[in-house]
Protein backbone atom coordinates (compact mmCIF):
# COMPACT_ATOMS: atom_id res chain seq x y z
CA UNK A 1 0.00 0.00 0.00
CA UNK A 2 1.39 3.30 -0.75
CA UNK A 3 -0.56 6.99 0.34
CA UNK A 4 0.59 9.04 -2.78
CA UNK A 5 1.14 12.70 -2.53
CA UNK A 6 -1.50 15.00 -2.70
CA UNK A 7 -0.55 16.13 -6.33
CA UNK A 8 -0.85 12.72 -7.36
CA UNK A 9 -4.68 12.41 -6.61
CA UNK A 10 -7.16 11.93 -8.91
CA UNK A 11 -10.90 12.42 -8.58
CA UNK A 12 -12.84 9.41 -8.66
CA UNK A 13 -15.40 11.36 -11.45
CA UNK A 14 -12.39 11.29 -13.42
CA UNK A 15 -12.02 7.35 -13.38
CA UNK A 16 -13.46 3.87 -14.38
CA UNK A 17 -14.80 1.76 -11.65
CA UNK A 18 -13.78 -2.09 -11.40
CA UNK A 19 -14.49 -5.18 -9.20
CA UNK A 20 -10.91 -6.49 -7.93
CA UNK A 21 -10.12 -10.33 -8.57
CA UNK A 22 -6.68 -12.01 -6.96
CA UNK A 23 -4.77 -13.77 -9.79
CA UNK A 24 -2.70 -15.72 -7.97
CA UNK A 25 0.15 -14.63 -10.52
CA UNK A 26 3.65 -14.46 -9.53
CA UNK A 27 5.28 -11.22 -10.74
CA UNK A 28 7.94 -11.24 -7.98
CA UNK A 29 7.41 -7.42 -6.41
CA UNK A 30 6.14 -5.84 -9.58
CA UNK A 31 2.70 -5.01 -9.37
CA UNK A 32 0.57 -5.81 -12.58
CA UNK A 33 -2.67 -5.41 -13.21
CA UNK A 34 -4.78 -7.25 -15.65
CA UNK A 35 -7.95 -6.07 -17.93
CA UNK A 36 -9.63 -7.76 -20.67
CA UNK A 37 -9.07 -5.88 -23.88
CA UNK A 38 -12.66 -5.89 -25.05
CA UNK A 39 -13.40 -4.23 -21.62
CA UNK A 40 -15.53 -1.09 -21.96
CA UNK A 41 -13.32 0.23 -19.51
CA UNK A 42 -10.00 -0.46 -21.42
CA UNK A 43 -11.37 0.75 -24.74
CA UNK A 44 -12.75 4.51 -22.97
CA UNK A 45 -9.77 5.16 -21.16
CA UNK A 46 -7.84 3.88 -23.86
CA UNK A 47 -5.38 1.26 -22.05
CA UNK A 48 -2.52 -0.39 -23.51
CA UNK A 49 -0.23 -2.92 -22.67
CA UNK A 50 2.23 -1.71 -20.16
CA UNK A 51 0.28 1.48 -19.55
CA UNK A 52 0.65 3.06 -16.09
CA UNK A 53 -2.70 2.56 -14.09
CA UNK A 54 -3.63 3.85 -10.55
CA UNK A 55 -5.94 2.36 -8.26
CA UNK A 56 -7.69 3.55 -5.38
CA UNK A 57 -10.34 3.06 -2.93
CA UNK A 58 -10.71 5.09 0.03
CA UNK A 59 -7.15 6.57 0.98
CA UNK A 60 -5.56 2.98 -0.43
CA UNK A 61 -3.57 3.40 -3.90
CA UNK A 62 -1.45 1.93 -5.64
CA UNK A 63 0.00 2.12 -9.02
CA UNK A 64 0.62 -1.00 -11.60
CA UNK A 65 1.71 -2.16 -14.76
CA UNK A 66 -1.01 -3.00 -17.08
CA UNK A 67 -1.05 -6.50 -19.09
CA UNK A 68 -4.03 -6.42 -21.07
CA UNK A 69 -6.02 -10.14 -21.73
CA UNK A 70 -7.19 -11.31 -25.13
CA UNK A 71 -9.29 -14.42 -23.62
CA UNK A 72 -11.76 -14.68 -21.17
CA UNK A 73 -9.32 -15.25 -17.94
CA UNK A 74 -11.51 -12.30 -16.22
CA UNK A 75 -14.87 -11.00 -16.45
CA UNK A 76 -15.32 -7.59 -18.30
CA UNK A 77 -16.28 -5.76 -15.32
CA UNK A 78 -13.02 -7.39 -13.48
CA UNK A 79 -9.16 -6.15 -13.06
CA UNK A 80 -6.71 -8.98 -11.97
CA UNK A 81 -3.88 -8.10 -9.54
CA UNK A 82 -1.21 -10.17 -9.75
CA UNK A 83 -0.03 -11.07 -5.98
CA UNK A 84 2.54 -8.56 -5.49
CA UNK A 85 -0.21 -5.85 -6.50
CA UNK A 86 -2.33 -7.57 -4.18
CA UNK A 87 -0.64 -7.55 -0.79
CA UNK A 88 0.07 -3.47 -1.54
CA UNK A 89 -3.24 -3.23 -2.66
CA UNK A 90 -4.93 -4.78 0.61
CA UNK A 91 -8.61 -5.25 -0.96
CA UNK A 92 -10.89 -8.04 -0.44
CA UNK A 93 -12.46 -10.01 -4.10
CA UNK A 94 -15.22 -8.33 -5.81
CA UNK A 95 -14.12 -4.64 -4.02
CA UNK A 96 -15.09 -2.19 -6.13
CA UNK A 97 -12.04 0.01 -7.43
CA UNK A 98 -11.70 2.96 -9.02
CA UNK A 99 -8.88 2.91 -12.28
CA UNK A 100 -7.15 5.84 -14.38
CA UNK A 101 -4.11 6.46 -16.02
CA UNK A 102 -1.10 7.21 -13.02
CA UNK A 103 0.28 10.69 -13.48
CA UNK A 104 3.16 11.32 -15.04
CA UNK A 105 6.06 10.95 -12.44
CA UNK A 106 8.29 14.25 -12.41
CA UNK A 107 11.39 12.95 -10.86
CA UNK A 108 12.69 11.04 -13.89
CA UNK A 109 13.23 14.17 -15.76
CA UNK A 110 16.24 14.28 -13.43
CA UNK A 111 17.23 10.68 -15.00
CA UNK A 112 17.35 12.02 -17.89
CA UNK A 113 19.61 14.56 -17.39
CA UNK A 114 21.84 12.23 -15.40
CA UNK A 115 22.06 10.27 -18.81
CA UNK A 116 23.22 13.00 -20.43
CA UNK A 117 25.94 13.89 -17.79
CA UNK A 118 24.10 16.18 -14.86
CA UNK A 119 24.90 15.62 -11.27
CA UNK A 120 22.08 14.65 -9.22
CA UNK A 121 20.96 17.46 -7.11
CA UNK A 122 19.83 16.20 -2.87
CA UNK A 123 16.13 17.35 -4.02
CA UNK A 124 16.13 15.48 -6.96
CA UNK A 125 17.38 12.05 -5.27
CA UNK A 126 14.85 12.14 -2.66
CA UNK A 127 12.23 12.57 -5.07
CA UNK A 128 13.21 9.77 -6.94
CA UNK A 129 13.26 7.78 -4.16
CA UNK A 130 10.27 9.08 -2.62
CA UNK A 131 9.01 8.17 -6.36
CA UNK A 132 9.92 4.57 -6.39
CA UNK A 133 8.92 3.96 -3.11
CA UNK A 134 5.39 5.44 -4.04
CA UNK A 135 5.39 2.35 -7.06
CA UNK A 136 5.77 5.14 -9.41
CA UNK A 137 8.43 3.74 -11.39
CA UNK A 138 7.80 0.72 -13.71
CA UNK A 139 10.57 -1.39 -14.56
CA UNK A 140 11.43 -0.18 -17.39
CA UNK A 141 12.15 3.35 -15.84
CA UNK A 142 13.91 1.99 -12.86
CA UNK A 143 16.44 -0.07 -15.26
CA UNK A 144 16.83 3.23 -16.77
CA UNK A 145 17.65 4.39 -13.44
CA UNK A 146 20.12 2.13 -12.37
CA UNK A 147 21.98 1.96 -16.25
CA UNK A 148 22.02 5.82 -15.49
CA UNK A 149 23.90 5.75 -11.97
CA UNK A 150 26.07 2.27 -13.09
CA UNK A 151 29.67 2.45 -13.51
CA UNK A 152 31.49 5.33 -11.56
CA UNK A 153 28.64 7.70 -12.51
CA UNK A 154 27.83 8.55 -8.73
CA UNK A 155 30.39 10.57 -7.33
CA UNK A 156 31.13 10.72 -3.53
CA UNK A 157 27.89 13.43 -2.71
CA UNK A 158 25.54 11.76 -4.76
CA UNK A 159 26.38 8.45 -3.20
CA UNK A 160 25.79 9.79 0.48
CA UNK A 161 22.61 11.37 -0.61
CA UNK A 162 20.96 8.23 -2.29
CA UNK A 163 21.94 6.31 1.02
CA UNK A 164 20.23 8.61 3.07
CA UNK A 165 17.19 9.13 0.91
CA UNK A 166 16.92 5.55 0.90
CA UNK A 167 16.96 5.50 4.74
CA UNK A 168 14.57 7.48 5.25
CA UNK A 169 12.17 6.04 2.84
CA UNK A 170 11.53 3.31 4.72
CA UNK A 171 11.54 2.43 8.66
CA UNK A 172 14.68 2.97 11.14
CA UNK A 173 15.08 0.57 13.89
CA UNK A 174 16.24 2.52 17.49
CA UNK A 175 18.18 0.91 20.29
CA UNK A 176 18.63 1.93 23.75
CA UNK A 177 22.42 1.43 23.14
CA UNK A 178 25.43 3.71 22.54
CA UNK A 179 27.15 1.09 20.62
CA UNK A 180 25.10 -1.28 18.05
CA UNK A 181 27.54 -3.48 16.09
CA UNK A 182 26.70 -4.98 12.38
CA UNK A 183 29.03 -7.21 10.16
CA UNK A 184 27.98 -7.46 6.15
CA UNK A 185 29.61 -9.25 3.38
CA UNK A 186 30.17 -8.10 0.07
CA UNK A 187 29.43 -11.39 -1.72
CA UNK A 188 30.56 -13.88 -4.57
CA UNK A 189 31.88 -16.63 -1.93
CA UNK A 190 29.44 -20.02 -1.82
CA UNK A 191 28.83 -20.94 1.74
CA UNK A 192 30.42 -17.83 3.05
CA UNK A 193 27.70 -17.91 5.90
CA UNK A 194 29.86 -16.46 8.56
CA UNK A 195 26.44 -14.56 9.61
CA UNK A 196 25.37 -17.02 12.05
CA UNK A 197 28.97 -17.51 13.70
CA UNK A 198 29.47 -13.74 13.96
CA UNK A 199 26.40 -12.52 15.47
CA UNK A 200 26.42 -15.32 18.57
CA UNK A 201 29.89 -15.09 19.12
CA UNK A 202 29.77 -10.98 19.29
CA UNK A 203 26.73 -11.29 21.42
CA UNK A 204 27.85 -14.04 23.71
CA UNK A 205 30.56 -11.08 24.29
CA UNK A 206 28.23 -9.10 24.97
CA UNK A 207 27.85 -6.66 22.20
CA UNK A 208 24.44 -5.95 20.37
CA UNK A 209 24.46 -6.92 16.79
CA UNK A 210 20.57 -6.72 15.63
CA UNK A 211 20.81 -8.46 12.54
CA UNK A 212 18.71 -8.17 9.47
CA UNK A 213 19.84 -10.11 6.43
CA UNK A 214 18.63 -10.77 2.74
CA UNK A 215 17.46 -14.22 1.14
CA UNK A 216 19.24 -14.87 -2.20
CA UNK A 217 18.63 -13.49 -5.58
CA UNK A 218 21.03 -15.08 -7.62
CA UNK A 219 22.90 -16.97 -5.28
CA UNK A 220 22.10 -20.63 -4.00
CA UNK A 221 21.25 -19.21 -0.17
CA UNK A 222 21.38 -16.18 1.71
CA UNK A 223 21.96 -15.75 5.32
CA UNK A 224 18.06 -15.90 5.63
CA UNK A 225 17.62 -18.66 3.69
CA UNK A 226 20.14 -20.46 5.39
CA UNK A 227 18.98 -19.31 8.98
CA UNK A 228 15.47 -20.26 8.09
CA UNK A 229 16.19 -23.61 7.84
CA UNK A 230 17.24 -23.39 11.97
CA UNK A 231 14.72 -20.76 13.52
CA UNK A 232 11.67 -18.15 12.10
CA UNK A 233 13.52 -15.22 10.27
CA UNK A 234 10.65 -13.34 9.69
CA UNK A 235 10.34 -11.03 12.36
CA UNK A 236 8.27 -7.85 13.06
CA UNK A 237 10.37 -4.78 14.29
CA UNK A 238 8.37 -5.62 17.70
CA UNK A 239 9.63 -8.71 17.91
CA UNK A 240 13.00 -7.97 17.00
CA UNK A 241 13.23 -5.92 19.83
CA UNK A 242 12.49 -8.68 22.18
CA UNK A 243 15.10 -10.64 20.53
CA UNK A 244 17.63 -8.37 20.74
CA UNK A 245 16.83 -7.20 24.20
CA UNK A 246 16.62 -10.44 25.73
CA UNK A 247 19.95 -11.99 24.04
CA UNK A 248 21.45 -9.11 22.56
CA UNK A 249 21.08 -10.35 19.57
CA UNK A 250 19.19 -11.71 16.47
CA UNK A 251 19.18 -12.77 12.38
CA UNK A 252 16.21 -11.41 11.42
CA UNK A 253 14.71 -11.57 7.34
CA UNK A 254 14.95 -7.69 6.83
CA UNK A 255 12.93 -7.58 4.30
CA UNK A 256 10.17 -8.19 6.82
CA UNK A 257 10.85 -4.95 8.47
CA UNK A 258 10.79 -2.56 5.34
CA UNK A 259 14.40 -1.33 6.02
CA UNK A 260 15.31 0.49 2.98
CA UNK A 261 12.13 -1.32 0.78
CA UNK A 262 13.47 0.98 -2.25
CA UNK A 263 17.04 -0.99 -2.26
CA UNK A 264 14.84 -4.31 -2.51
CA UNK A 265 12.69 -3.19 -5.35
CA UNK A 266 16.38 -1.46 -7.40
CA UNK A 267 18.02 -5.10 -6.82
CA UNK A 268 15.45 -6.66 -8.10
CA UNK A 269 15.57 -4.83 -11.53
CA UNK A 270 19.50 -4.69 -11.18
CA UNK A 271 20.38 -7.92 -11.06
CA UNK A 272 19.53 -9.49 -14.27
CA UNK A 273 21.06 -5.90 -15.88
CA UNK A 274 24.28 -6.99 -14.95
CA UNK A 275 25.30 -3.73 -14.41
CA UNK A 276 28.10 -3.16 -11.67
CA UNK A 277 27.99 0.27 -9.68
CA UNK A 278 30.10 1.00 -6.83
CA UNK A 279 27.15 3.83 -5.81
CA UNK A 280 24.33 1.35 -6.17
CA UNK A 281 26.36 -1.17 -4.11
CA UNK A 282 27.08 1.33 -1.60
CA UNK A 283 23.98 2.79 -1.18
CA UNK A 284 22.43 -0.59 -0.55
CA UNK A 285 24.64 -1.83 1.72
CA UNK A 286 24.56 1.28 3.96
CA UNK A 287 21.24 1.81 3.73
CA UNK A 288 20.28 -1.08 5.29
CA UNK A 289 22.69 -0.84 7.91
CA UNK A 290 21.67 2.82 8.87
CA UNK A 291 17.59 1.70 8.81
CA UNK A 292 18.71 -1.12 11.24
CA UNK A 293 20.52 1.48 13.90
CA UNK A 294 23.86 0.36 13.17
CA UNK A 295 26.69 2.35 14.42
CA UNK A 296 30.09 0.23 14.03
CA UNK A 297 29.66 -1.80 10.95
CA UNK A 298 32.27 -4.42 9.87
CA UNK A 299 32.46 -4.75 5.89
CA UNK A 300 34.12 -8.72 4.75
CA UNK A 301 35.36 -8.04 0.88
CA UNK A 302 36.58 -11.47 -0.32
CA UNK A 303 38.89 -10.42 -3.48
CA UNK A 304 39.15 -12.90 -6.33
CA UNK A 305 38.93 -13.65 -9.73
CA UNK A 306 35.45 -15.29 -9.67
CA UNK A 307 34.21 -13.52 -6.47
CA UNK A 308 32.37 -10.24 -7.10
CA UNK A 309 35.43 -7.86 -6.25
CA UNK A 310 37.86 -9.31 -8.72
CA UNK A 311 41.87 -7.11 -8.01
CA UNK A 312 42.92 -5.72 -4.86
CA UNK A 313 42.59 -1.92 -7.12
CA UNK A 314 38.95 -2.12 -7.41
CA UNK A 315 38.51 -3.59 -3.67
CA UNK A 316 40.52 -0.46 -2.07
CA UNK A 317 37.91 1.94 -4.12
CA UNK A 318 35.04 0.24 -3.00
CA UNK A 319 36.28 0.64 0.48
CA UNK A 320 37.23 4.02 0.46
CA UNK A 321 33.82 4.83 -0.96
CA UNK A 322 32.31 2.99 2.09
CA UNK A 323 33.91 4.16 4.55
CA UNK A 324 33.40 8.16 3.73
CA UNK A 325 29.80 7.36 2.80
CA UNK A 326 29.62 5.94 6.15
CA UNK A 327 31.47 8.25 8.01
CA UNK A 328 28.67 10.75 6.34
CA UNK A 329 26.08 9.15 8.01
CA UNK A 330 27.38 8.77 11.42
CA UNK A 331 28.60 5.27 11.27
CA UNK A 332 32.33 3.94 11.76
CA UNK A 333 32.65 1.24 9.44
CA UNK A 334 36.19 -0.88 8.57
CA UNK A 335 36.57 -2.89 5.77
CA UNK A 336 38.39 -6.56 6.44
CA UNK A 337 39.80 -7.84 2.72
CA UNK A 338 39.64 -11.46 2.23
CA UNK A 339 40.52 -14.70 -0.12
CA UNK A 340 38.06 -14.61 -2.58
CA UNK A 341 39.40 -17.61 -4.60
CA UNK A 342 36.96 -20.47 -3.82
CA UNK A 343 34.03 -21.17 -1.62
CA UNK A 344 34.16 -21.29 2.10
CA UNK A 345 33.12 -24.76 4.52
CA UNK A 346 31.67 -27.37 2.44
CA UNK A 347 28.04 -26.90 1.92
CA UNK A 348 26.54 -24.65 -1.24
CA UNK A 349 22.57 -24.11 -0.13
CA UNK A 350 21.17 -23.64 2.78
CA UNK A 351 20.66 -26.83 4.79
CA UNK A 352 23.77 -27.84 3.79
CA UNK A 353 25.29 -24.31 4.60
CA UNK A 354 23.84 -24.59 8.02
CA UNK A 355 24.72 -28.19 8.76
CA UNK A 356 28.26 -26.65 8.52
CA UNK A 357 27.22 -23.77 10.87
CA UNK A 358 26.53 -26.06 13.57
CA UNK A 359 29.33 -27.78 13.34
CA UNK A 360 31.48 -25.14 13.78
CA UNK A 361 29.36 -23.85 16.70
CA UNK A 362 29.50 -27.34 18.11
CA UNK A 363 32.88 -27.65 17.98
CA UNK A 364 32.93 -30.99 16.38
CA UNK A 365 36.16 -32.30 15.35
CA UNK A 366 35.30 -32.10 11.58
CA UNK A 367 33.69 -28.90 10.67
CA UNK A 368 35.51 -27.20 8.40
CA UNK A 369 38.26 -24.90 9.45
CA UNK A 370 38.15 -22.05 7.02
CA UNK A 371 34.70 -21.16 7.96
CA UNK A 372 36.05 -21.12 11.82
CA UNK A 373 38.39 -19.04 11.32
CA UNK A 374 36.84 -16.85 8.95
CA UNK A 375 34.38 -16.16 11.62
CA UNK A 376 36.77 -15.67 14.20
CA UNK A 377 38.46 -12.90 12.41
CA UNK A 378 35.31 -10.94 11.23
CA UNK A 379 34.21 -11.35 15.02
CA UNK A 380 37.49 -10.08 16.25
CA UNK A 381 37.36 -7.07 14.01
CA UNK A 382 34.25 -6.28 14.99
CA UNK A 383 34.76 -6.58 19.08
CA UNK A 384 38.05 -4.23 18.44
CA UNK A 385 36.13 -1.94 15.98
CA UNK A 386 33.16 -1.43 18.66
CA UNK A 387 35.58 -1.29 21.73
CA UNK A 388 34.73 -4.38 23.14
CA UNK A 389 38.25 -6.04 22.91
CA UNK A 390 41.17 -3.64 22.83
CA UNK A 391 43.13 -3.78 19.66
CA UNK A 392 45.14 -7.04 18.78
CA UNK A 393 42.52 -8.89 21.76
CA UNK A 394 39.37 -9.39 19.59
CA UNK A 395 41.15 -12.84 18.44
CA UNK A 396 41.59 -14.42 21.93
CA UNK A 397 37.73 -12.97 23.21
CA UNK A 398 35.86 -14.09 20.21
CA UNK A 399 38.08 -17.55 20.56
CA UNK A 400 37.54 -17.53 24.05
CA UNK A 401 33.17 -17.65 23.42
CA UNK A 402 33.26 -20.52 20.53
CA UNK A 403 35.82 -23.17 21.79
CA UNK A 404 33.78 -22.82 25.50
CA UNK A 405 30.46 -22.55 23.96
CA UNK A 406 29.25 -19.97 24.75
CA UNK A 407 28.46 -18.97 21.27
CA UNK A 408 26.57 -22.28 20.82
CA UNK A 409 24.26 -21.31 23.87
CA UNK A 410 23.82 -18.01 23.12
CA UNK A 411 23.02 -19.55 18.87
CA UNK A 412 20.39 -21.85 20.52
CA UNK A 413 18.92 -18.84 23.08
CA UNK A 414 18.69 -16.45 19.96
CA UNK A 415 16.54 -19.38 17.62
CA UNK A 416 14.56 -20.17 21.02
CA UNK A 417 13.84 -16.44 21.11
CA UNK A 418 12.75 -15.91 17.26
CA UNK A 419 10.61 -18.75 17.88
CA UNK A 420 12.07 -22.14 18.13
CA UNK A 421 15.01 -24.12 16.58
CA UNK A 422 14.87 -26.61 14.45
CA UNK A 423 16.86 -29.50 12.52
CA UNK A 424 17.91 -28.37 8.69
CA UNK A 425 16.28 -30.85 5.85
CA UNK A 426 18.26 -33.53 3.67
CA UNK A 427 17.72 -34.11 -0.02
CA UNK A 428 16.17 -37.24 -0.81
CA UNK A 429 18.70 -37.57 -3.55
CA UNK A 430 22.32 -37.11 -4.16
CA UNK A 431 25.07 -37.59 -6.47
CA UNK A 432 28.75 -37.06 -6.98
CA UNK A 433 30.77 -35.62 -9.86
CA UNK A 434 34.15 -36.84 -9.90
CA UNK A 435 37.34 -36.53 -11.13
CA UNK A 436 37.98 -37.62 -14.52
CA UNK A 437 41.72 -37.67 -14.26
CA UNK A 438 44.31 -37.40 -11.32
CA UNK A 439 45.97 -34.20 -10.52
CA UNK A 440 45.83 -31.30 -7.67
CA UNK A 441 43.15 -28.62 -7.69
CA UNK A 442 44.31 -25.74 -9.21
CA UNK A 443 41.46 -22.92 -9.98
CA UNK A 444 37.53 -22.99 -8.83
CA UNK A 445 35.09 -20.81 -10.38
CA UNK A 446 32.79 -19.40 -7.86
CA UNK A 447 29.99 -18.43 -10.53
CA UNK A 448 30.04 -21.76 -12.26
CA UNK A 449 29.57 -24.18 -9.13
CA UNK A 450 26.80 -21.14 -7.38
CA UNK A 451 25.18 -21.82 -10.58
CA UNK A 452 25.45 -26.18 -10.57
CA UNK A 453 24.12 -25.53 -6.49
CA UNK A 454 21.05 -23.69 -7.77
CA UNK A 455 20.43 -26.00 -10.80
CA UNK A 456 19.81 -28.51 -7.99
CA UNK A 457 17.48 -26.54 -6.66
CA UNK A 458 19.04 -24.41 -4.01
CA UNK A 459 17.43 -22.01 -2.11
CA UNK A 460 13.72 -23.16 -3.34
CA UNK A 461 14.49 -26.22 -2.30
CA UNK A 462 16.05 -25.26 1.26
CA UNK A 463 17.84 -29.08 1.63
CA UNK A 464 19.38 -28.70 -2.30
CA UNK A 465 22.74 -27.28 -3.33
CA UNK A 466 25.73 -29.53 -3.18
CA UNK A 467 28.65 -30.48 -0.52
CA UNK A 468 32.47 -29.59 -1.99
CA UNK A 469 35.19 -31.74 -1.45
CA UNK A 470 38.12 -30.69 -3.74
CA UNK A 471 39.82 -26.90 -1.87
CA UNK A 472 42.35 -25.52 -3.89
CA UNK A 473 45.84 -27.74 -3.42
CA UNK A 474 43.86 -30.63 -2.79
CA UNK A 475 45.73 -33.74 -5.05
CA UNK A 476 42.64 -35.82 -6.62
CA UNK A 477 42.55 -39.53 -7.81
CA UNK A 478 40.79 -40.73 -10.99
CA UNK A 479 36.93 -41.34 -9.59
CA UNK A 480 37.48 -39.14 -6.75
CA UNK A 481 34.39 -36.96 -5.89
CA UNK A 482 34.63 -33.24 -6.32
CA UNK A 483 31.52 -32.32 -4.70
CA UNK A 484 28.45 -34.52 -4.37
CA UNK A 485 24.91 -32.73 -5.55
CA UNK A 486 22.05 -32.67 -3.07
CA UNK A 487 18.37 -32.44 -5.01
CA UNK A 488 14.79 -32.66 -4.18
CA UNK A 489 14.00 -34.50 -7.06
CA UNK A 490 15.59 -36.95 -9.78
CA UNK A 491 15.34 -34.53 -12.72
CA UNK A 492 16.67 -31.40 -10.56
CA UNK A 493 19.43 -33.52 -9.69
CA UNK A 494 20.11 -34.97 -13.34
CA UNK A 495 19.74 -30.98 -15.22
CA UNK A 496 22.37 -30.09 -12.21
CA UNK A 497 24.68 -32.98 -13.10
CA UNK A 498 24.51 -32.16 -16.73
CA UNK A 499 25.32 -28.70 -16.56
CA UNK A 500 28.31 -29.50 -13.91
CA UNK A 501 29.77 -32.00 -16.37
CA UNK A 502 29.57 -29.54 -18.90
CA UNK A 503 32.06 -26.48 -17.52
CA UNK A 504 35.54 -27.09 -18.49
CA UNK A 505 36.73 -24.43 -15.86
CA UNK A 506 34.10 -25.30 -12.96
CA UNK A 507 37.50 -26.82 -11.20
CA UNK A 508 40.92 -27.07 -12.46
CA UNK A 509 42.61 -30.03 -12.28
CA UNK A 510 46.32 -29.61 -12.93
CA UNK A 511 48.78 -32.44 -13.95
CA UNK A 512 49.80 -34.79 -10.71
CA UNK A 513 53.19 -33.92 -9.33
Amino acid sequence: MTRRAPSLRRTAAAASALRLRRLGIDTYQEAIAYIRSDSPVCKAEGFEARSRLELWCGERRIVATLNVVHFPLIDMDEIGLSEAAWAAFGQADGQLVQVGHAPAVESFSAVRGKIYGRPFGNEAITAIINDIAAGAYSDIELATLITACSGSRLDLAETAALTMAMVRAGQRLQWDAPVVADKHCIGGLPGNRTTLLVVPIVAACGLLIPKTSSRAITSPAGTADTMETLAPVELTAQQMHRVVEQEGGCIAWGGAVSLSPVDDLLIRVERPLGLDSDGLLVASILSKKASAGATHVLIDMPVGRTAKVRSPEAAAILAARLVEVARSLGMVLRVQMSDGAQPVGRGIGPALEAFDVLAVLQNHGGAPEDLRQRALALAAGLLELAGKASQGAGMAMASAALDSGAAWRKFQAICAAQGGMREPPRAAFTQPLCALHAGTVMAIDNRLLARTAKLAGAPKTPAAGMVFHAPLGTLVAVGQPLFTLHAGSPGELAYALAYAQAQDNLVTIGEAG
